[in-house]
C-alpha cells in the first residue's frame, strides 16, 4: 500500500485541534469554573461535568450509524466533520459565557444545557473522525504513522489549549476571563474543522459496503467481537484516569505547589515531552508490535504517577521530572490504541461485509467520552471527601485533608487507573496483521 501522501495525513490530523480543545479544557477549567465562580458544591459540579457526557454514552452509537448510512449515501464522512465542528466551536463558548442568573442554580442548570448541546455536536464531529482512519488505509503500519501525525498535532492542540486557556482566565480574570478564553477557544475549534474538511477531499474512502442492518445484528457483532471490547475497556479505564488528572492540574497548582501561575507550567510539563518523544512510539510498534508498545506506555505513564505522590515533599524541580516521564508515557497510551482500532474494524468488515467503521467509532467514542466525563466527578467527590471548602472567587483557605486530597486525585489515581488497564491488554489478541 502507498503511504498515504502529506496533505492528507496533516489534514486528517488538524482535526486535533477541535478534539484537543473540546477534550482538555473542560476537565481542565469546567470544574473550578463552577466551583470557584458559583460556588457550586464540588460534588454537584462532578455531577454537572458528567451529565451532559452522559447523554453521549447514549448518543455516541447512534451518531455512527448516521455516519455509515451517509457515508453508502454519500461516500463521504466529511459533511458530518463540518456540521458537527462549526456547533461545537459555537456552544463551547456558549458554556462559559456565564450568564449572571443571581443564582446558583439558574447559571449551574444554564452550564448543563449548554454542555449537552455543546457534547452533542461533539459527537456528530468526533465519531465520524475516529472512524476516518480504517477507510483512509488499510496497511498495518501506515495507521500507526496515521496515529501518530495525529496525536502529535494533539499534542500541539493541547498545549495551545490546555496552556492558552487558564493563561487567558487568568490574565483576564474573574467572569470575564472564563467568557473570553470560551471564545478563543472556540475560534482554534473553527480553524481545526475547516483545515480537517477541506485537507481530507479527495481523501481514499475505502471500500464502500452496506450499513449494519439493525440494532439486532449490531448487538450480535459486539457480542461476537471480543478484541474490541477488550481494547474498549482498557480506553475507557485510561481516560478516566488521564480525565482525573486533568482535572486535578488547577488545583494542584493552587494547594500542592502554591501558586496558581504553575498551572500553565504544569501542563506543558506534561504535554511537551509527549510531542518531543511522539516519533519515538511507531517506532517501537514496528519493531515490537503495538500491543507490546502500548504496555511499556502504560508502565512508563505509571512510574510518572508513582513518582508525584511525594510533590508536598519533593523540590519542584524534581516533581516536574515525574511530570514529564507521565508525559511520555501519555503519548504512548494515546497512540496504540488509536492505531490499534482500524484494524480491528478492517478485520470485522472483512468477516460480516457491510461497514463497521462509523458504529465502532460511535461505541468508542461513548466510553472515551463517559471515562473523560467520569473523571472531573470522580475528583470532584474526592474534593468532597477531603473537605475542599467551595467559594465565589477562590479565596477559601483548604484543609490539609483537601490538599491531600488533591495531591492522590492528581497523582496515584490517574497512575491506578492506567495501569489497571494491563491486565486487559494480557487477556486480550490485539495485534492484527
Amino acid at each position: 500500500m502507498v503511504a498515504l501522501p502529506a496533505k492528507t495525513r496533516l489534514g486528517y490530523s488538524a482535526g486535533s485541534f477541535v478534539t484537543g480543545a473540546f477534550g482538555t479544557v473542560p476537565g481542565l477549567l469546567l470544574l473550578p469554573y463552577l466551583t470557584d465562580t458559583m460556588a457550586v458544591p464540588g460534588a454537584v459540579a462532578g455531577a454537572i461535568v458528567l451529565v451532559p457526557k452522559a447523554w453521549d454514552v447514549v448518543f455516541n452509537p447512534v451518531a455512527g450509524r448516521l455516519s455509515d448510512a451517509s457515508l453508502a449515501r454519500r461516500g463521504s464522512r466529511r459533511p458530518f466533520l463540518l456540521g458537527g465542528g462549526l456547533g461545537v466551536a459555537v456552544l463551547f463558548a456558549a458554556i462559559f459565557a456565564h450568564p449572571g442568573f443571581g443564582s446558583t442554580p439558574a447559571d449551574a442548570g444554564y452550564v448543563v444545557l449548554a454542555f449537552f448541546l455543546c457534547a452533542t455536536a461533539f459527537a456528530f464531529f468526533q465519531v465520524p473522525y475516529n472512524a476516518l482512519p480504517a477507510e483512509l488505509t488499510s496497511n498495518y503500519d501506515e495507521r500507526t504513522r496515521l496515529t501518530s501525525w495525529r496525536i502529535g498535532l494533539l499534542a500541539i492542540a493541547i498545549l495551545v489549549s490546555g496552556g492558552g486557556a487558564p493563561e487567558i482566565t487568568n490574565q483576564v480574570g474573574g467572569v470575564t476571563g472564563y467568557r473570553v478564553m470560551g471564545i478563543a477557544m472556540g475560534v482554534i475549534m473553527v480553524l481545526g474543522t475547516i483545515a480537517v474538511f477541506f485537507g481530507t477531499r479527495g481523501a481514499p474512502v475505502g471500500e464502500l459496503r452496506p450499513p449494519t442492518p439493525g440494532w439486532r445484528e449490531l448487538l450480535t457483532t459486539m457480542r461476537r467481537w471480543r478484541p474490541f471490547r477488550w481494547l474498549l475497556g482498557v480506553y475507557f479505564v485510561q481516560s478516566l484516569g488521564l480525565a482525573t488528572l486533568l482535572a486535578g492540574v488547577n488545583y494542584a497548582s493552587r494547594h500542592v505547589f502554591g501558586d496558581a501561575d504553575l498551572q500553565t507550567y504544569l501542563f506543558v510539563g506534561f504535554v511537551l515531552p509527549a510531542l518531543l518523544t511522539m516519533p519515538l512510539w511507531p517506532r517501537i510498534g514496528a519493531r515490537w508490535g503495538k500491543l507490546w508498545g502500548f504496555r511499556f506506555a502504560c508502565l512508563v505513564f505509571g512510574a510518572g504517577s508513582a513518582g508525584l505522590c511525594a510533590a508536598l515533599v519533593l523540590p519542584a524541580g524534581v516533581s516536574f521530572v515525574f511530570v514529564a516521564l507521565a508525559g511520555v508515557g501519555y503519548a504512548g497510551i494515546q497512540v496504540f490504541p488509536l492505531a490499534i482500532l482500524p484494524d480491528l474494524i478492517s478485520a470485522e468488515e472483512e468477516r460480516t461485509g457491510a461497514t463497521r467503521a462509523g458504529i465502532a467509532a460511535g461505541v468508542w467514542t461513548a466510553s472515551e467520552t463517559l471515562g473523560l466525563a467520569l473523571g472531573p466527578g470522580l475528583f470532584g467527590l474526592v474534593l468532597s471527601l477531603g473537605g475542599y471548602v467551595s467559594s465565589v472567587d477562590a479565596s477559601a483557605a483548604q484543609p490539609d485533608s483537601a490538599v491531600t486530597a488533591i495531591l492522590l486525585g492528581f497523582s496515584l489515581l490517574p497512575g491506578i487507573l492506567v495501569l489497571a488497564g494491563l491486565p486487559l491488554l494480557r487477556r486480550s489478541v490485539l495485534e492484527v496483521r
